[in-house]
Formats: C-alpha cells, structure tokens, sequence
C-alpha cells in the first residue's frame, strides 16, 4: 500500500513566487500567529504539548517540554536561575550531514513559514531577539531568508510591539562558517558568539546558559515551521496524523538509487516500502541493499527492514535512529565498506578535535577502511574497526562521534563478509564505476 502524502509545510512549494509575503498571507499565513498573541505564552506552550511536536533536528525531543525548559519570572515563585536575564531563541539551520536535505529547500521556498513559527515560539518562550543561523555555503538560501525577514519588518510583524501584549521580536539571520560541528547546539552558540565552534561541557544547559549565559531555547528549521500549523489547526487536528507516540506529518528526504529522488511530506510512521513506492522504487535492474532512516549518522538498516515504521520508537526498535529522516538509499551496485570510507572521511574532517576519542578515532578508523579498500587489509582489522568504533560511541564529547562510529557498527553487523572479501580478494570486490552509471529505464523512456 502506498503513504498518502500529507503536504503542509510543501503544500505550496509549486505555487507562484511562494517565497514573497504576499503570496504566504494569501494562504493564511500568519493567522497561526494572531492566535497565539491571542493566548497567555504558557498556553502556547501547552498547546504545542498538547500536539506532541517533537524536535525534527535528529533527537526527537519533544518540543513544548524544551520550551518549558526556559526559567520564567512568575507572581508567587520563587525566581529560577536566568529567569532575570534575557532569553533568546535560536534556529539550527546548520544543515549539513551527509544525505540530510530537507531544510533548505523548506526555507528556500516558503521562508516566512519559518519565521511565522520564530515569532510565536519566541512569544511563548519571552524572547525577545532570536537567530537563524545558517550554513555559509547557502548563500541562495541565505539572501532569501533576508528577504523575507525585511518584508516581515515593514509589514510590522518584527520589530514592532504587535496586538494589546505589545510583545516584539528582532531577527537576525547570521551565517556560519561551514563548519559541521556548529549543528552541535552548544558549538552553535560558541560560533554564534564569534568563538571556535566546539561543544561545551554540560550542564549548564543552554536553557539555563546558553547564548551569551541566558537563557536559550535551539530549535532545529522543521521544529520550529511546524508551529504555525498547529496553532491554526489544533492540536487534535495535528494528532491525526502519525502515531501515538510520534503525531503529526514530516519531511523524508529520499536521495540516492531511486526512480524520483526528492522531499516528500507523510505522517510519521509510513514504511520504506511505501516511500519507494512514492519514489518510484529502486531503480530498474537492482535490488535495495542497504539504505539510512536519518543520515549518515543513523546505524543503516537493509532490506529487511522494508517495513519497519518511521517513527522514533519504530527505528530505535530496529536498532536505528530516524534522525533527520534522510532516506539514503543504496542498491546492489555500491560497495559498503567504500561508502562507510566515505562518511568516516567526512567526520575526520569535520571533527574539532576538542575530545581524543573522536579526534584520534575518527583518523585511526580511516585509515583502516582504506588499508582495506585498497588491497592491504588484514583479517584482524575488522576486529580492530570494531574495537576502535566501541571506543568512540558514548565516548566522545558529543555526539560527532557516534555518528562516525554507528556506519561502522552497524555495516559490520549486516555486511561482515563483504569487509573479508576485501581482505580474501586483496582489495575491492565492487566496480567503482558501477554504481553512478544510469540503469536503462523501461521502454526507452526518459
């Protein structure tokens, strides 16, 4: 059976100029947020928990519990630590992991989605400035958001005290680096500070110290463009979709050897099977081989777990993480051990070297996939990529490491004897070549 799509944040990817303000308020946009400053901040926070949001950046916590995280001054408590200072909300828009695609494209074609949802969480939470911050080499991106943040300024939805609460909000859009390590929350906040992007030691947590020692709340892009939904729908209307313990829609980006690669928007839950089905399948010729349910950073999973649901606690149970939904998807043409070279290369790289685990880790665990992708691999090596990887899961800083170490993990439990044929046929097996040719499409078609 083939998932229904459930186009909310898509919905109006196709339509014309869906980026411009008057194009968004045409479809309702911003009537999410004249209900929200309609409401106490708590209630917003609560309806959101009511909804059962949960983070789309990777972890899937939930997101009205996080904004509550954030001390706040009430008659008759007792003042929290931070309570006093200024709170600020931040946007992870720091998307680059391998095989995660689903941000850009959402703030590319509707920006003002994002920034709708900027303004109510910040309202629920008492900020009263917030950040997007995003990847530097998405200067498209960049200009676009910018774009719409001043036409959100002259229209008086930023920078303006708006209804009788007289709350405002200043936004700025601020661009990183190019640093993988600044999707990390707290060396996103370093970098935000004009530091080296490196983790901090926690606690404090940024809920209590975070941007400038105040009180921060870190939103991944998604979390936070969901919230104007729900605040014009309902939560009821926003738990029809999903499961129990994962409601509510999202974006699965489906890359890799399929017939339609792209973003496609269903309630969590559906199957791999169903998404290839909306993808086209495999493409002609070949058979699925192995595939991640949330980037490179997810422990893969094989054909056998075509059905498993998509959700949190579906993954997990399968021994994954869904993560960003980032749908990788690998036929019988590409060799494992050259693809998990191919990550591991990536982390070494991106890797801050702030903690010996994942700095020496990352290197030692390169160097052994190449020793065996290039005919010079022993036996006993993969004992060796095993015993390292086990020394930088839950070792390391954060969680870098446990991205790098779970494709090893991971490729060894499925695909062991593909690491022997290595060693057995004195390099690999695979025909570089084979997995970039284009398979022959039914009929001659195009």
């Amino acid at each position: 059976m083939t998932a229904h799509l459930t186009p909310v944040l898509s919905a109006r990817w196709g339509d014309p100029e869906p980026w411009t303000l008057a194009s968004y308020r045409a479809a309702g946009g911003y009537e999410g947020l004249d209900r929200a400053l309609a409401m106490a901040p708590d209630d917003v926070i609560g309806l959101v928990k009511d909804a059962g949001l949960r983070g789309r950046g990777g972890a899937g916590f939930p997101t009205g519990l996080k904004w509550s995280f954030i001390p706040q001054l009430r008659d008759g408590e007792a003042p929290k630590p931070g309570a006093d200072k200024p709170h600020y909300l931040v946007v992870n828009a720091d998307e680059s992991e391998p095989g995660t695609c689903k941000d850009m494209p959402l703030m590319f074609a509707t920006p003002h989605t994002l920034i709708e949802g900027v303004i109510i969480a910040s309202y629920a939470i008492r900020a009263r400035q917030a950040f997007i911050y995003v990847r530097g080499e998405v200067l498209g991106v960049q200009r676009r958001l910018r774009a719409a943040v001043a036409e959100a300024y002259a229209a008086g939805y930023l920078g303006k005290p708006m209804g009788p609460s007289g709350f405002s909000l200043d936004l700025v859009v601020h661009g990183g680096a190019g640093a993988y390590i600044c999707g990390e929350e707290t060396a996103l906040l370093d970098s935000l500070e004009g530091r080296r992007g490196q983790p901090r030691l926690r606690p404090p947590f940024p809920a209590v110290a975070g941007l400038y020692a105040s009180p921060t709340c870190v939103n991944n892009v998604e979390s936070i463009a969901s919230v104007p939904a729900i605040l014009a729908r309902g939560a009821e209307w926003f738990r029809t979709m999903g499961s129990e313990k994962s409601p509510g829609f999202t974006l699965y980006s489906v890359s890799g050897h399929v017939v339609r690669p792209g973003q496609y928007e269903a309630a969590l839950g559906v199957t791999l099977r169903e998404m290839l089905e909306l993808a086209g399948g495999v493409r002609p010729g070949h058979e699925l081989k192995f595939w991640t349910p949330g980037g490179s950073s997810t422990p893969l999973l094989t054909a056998e777990h075509l059905d498993v649901p998509l959700d949190y606690e579906g993954v997990a149970g399968a021994g994954s993480m869904l993560g960003t939904k980032a749908l990788q998807i690998f036929d019988d043409t590409v060799c494992v051990v050259r693809a998990v070279l191919r990550w591991l290369e990536f982390y070494a790289h991106e890797s801050c070297g702030k903690c010996t685990p994942c700095r020496e880790g990352t290197y030692w665990l390169v160097r052994l996939l190449r020793r065996l992708e290039e005919g010079e691999g022993r036996v006993e090596d993969l004992d060796t990529l095993a015993e390292v990887a086990d020394g930088v899961l839950g070792k390391a800083f954060c969680a870098l490491g446990d991205g790098a170490a779970s494709p090893i993990q991971s490729s060894l439990q499925y695909f062991r004897e593909e690491y022997e044929r290595h060693v057995a046929e004195g390099g690999c097996p695979f025909d570089p070549a084979a997995s970039m040719r284009e398979a022959p499409v039914p009929g001659g078609a195009r």
